[in-house]
């Protein structure tokens, strides 16, 4: 199922991973105590500007700032939007 959203200009949408559950040791990680994922899959991109081309693309795993991106909810998920600028790098 498409979402019915295409962001504008440099903008990206990004759904974020899923936060950890366990650590590498196995301990369990408490639901008030998870930090919030850096990492996710773009699912649309912007056309971009005269100024600036696109370089990330549907599909790509990146990785972003911990307080980068507007938080929105579509269609029962999470989602992150966000400028393309604010993104560190493809995974």
């Amino acid at each position: 199922m498409a979402l019915k959203i295409k962001p504008l200009s440099d903008r990206v949408l990004i759904e974020p991973a899923a936060a950890e559950t366990k650590t590498a040791s196995g301990i369990y990680i408490p639901e008030t105590a998870k930090e919030k994922p850096q990492k996710g899959k773009v699912v649309a991109v912007g056309k971009g500007s005269k100024k600036h081309e696109m370089t990330v693309k549907v599909g790509d795993e990146v990785l972003y700032g911990k307080y980068a991106g507007t938080e929105l909810k579509l269609e029962g998920k999470d989602y992150l939007i966000m400028r393309e600028e604010d993104i560190l790098a493809i995974v």
